[in-house]
């Protein structure tokens, strides 16, 4: 069943129009979908409680989307309660839809109010419904007492009653503090200005410092090259299956392949290694920096 709510002034006088359902009716409504999917059955018990979703709905308006968005995801809320109902657990219908027709609002709130993701954790999200109210509850309370509390004691207080670290609280604050800001705005209005974007600090790799490090493992390279030739047939091999294999082979498949022990693998490499590095040193002392 669709929902098209073109006219949110119109879908709340029709809504306030709608039949009250008494529980025997409501019972009938649930257990017909339930058991049958029947639609009118849906079409009757939804549209009964639509009343139920705007007024819900309304209480989000403050978070600036437009009330028909929040009509419409308070519908979808309110037909996912319909479609998880279980009647016979001795609960009014509505009491169990404002669970997921609140679930819903909020969710869809937080989608749009910033492209950054704001909160994806239950926690999060009662911080950030709720910390604008506690922040002013305490602040109340602490000028009834006639105290001041600064920024750190009034965190570390919503902290605690919320349940959430302290660095969610500060993050929720910058979010909450203003809305998205596009980096493709101009600094100033002046005919040079520059775009924020073009502050922004270019964290790639310069041209100069991969030259430079392109000469680096080169030269490296090199090093490495000149040494392994003072190696015999059977360490190099054990070096490069070792060393220089994306995928290193394990000391016991070499051994099996040689016809050695895994102890006797493990002698060779660290032979290998040792005659490379007196090779590596009496070339040029710079090759100890890269080895460091």
């Amino acid at each position: 069943m669709a929902l098209d709510f073109t006219d949110d002034r119109r879908m709340s006088r029709q809504a306030m129009k709608a039949e009250l359902l008494d529980a025997e009716t409501e019972l009938q409504l649930t257990r017909a979908w339930r058991d049958h999917r029947d639609e009118a059955a849906l079409h009757r018990l939804i549209t009964a409680y639509m009343r139920l979703a705007i007024s819900m709905a309304g209480k989000f308006r403050r978070y600036g989307a437009p009330m028909n968005d929040l009509i419409q995801e308070a519908g979808l809320g309110l037909m996912k309660a319909a479609d998880k109902f279980d009647p016979e657990r001795g609960v009014r219908f509505s009491t169990y839809a404002v669970w997921w027709i609140r679930a819903s609002i909020q969710d869809y709130v937080m989608r749009n109010w910033s492209m950054v993701r704001t909160g994806s954790t239950s926690s999060q999200k009662s911080l950030f419904f709720n910390l604008r109210r506690v922040q002013a509850k305490f602040e109340r309370e602490a000028m009834a007492r006639g105290e001041e509390l600064d920024r750190h004691q009034l965190r570390e207080k919503i902290s605690r009653e919320v349940g959430v670290p302290l660095h969610d609280v500060e993050m929720m604050e910058g979010r909450l503090s203003g809305s998205d800001f596009s980096l493709n705005a101009l600094q100033s209005q002046e005919d040079d200005g520059r775009e924020w974007i073009d502050a922004l600090e270019d964290e790639s790799t310069q041209a100069d410092a991969e030259v430079e490090q392109a000469h680096d493992m080169a030269q490296l390279r090199n090093w490495l090259i000149e040494s392994m030739k003072n190696l015999s047939p059977r360490e190099r091999f054990i070096v490069r299956e070792r060393k220089l294999r994306e995928d290193p082979r394990t000391l016991e498949s070499l051994g099996e392949e040689l016809g050695l022990s895994k102890e006797r693998i493990r002698q060779v490499e660290a032979a290998a290694f040792q005659k490379m590095r007196r090779s590596l040193e009496s070339q040029s002392r710079e090759v100890m920096h890269f080895l460091l």
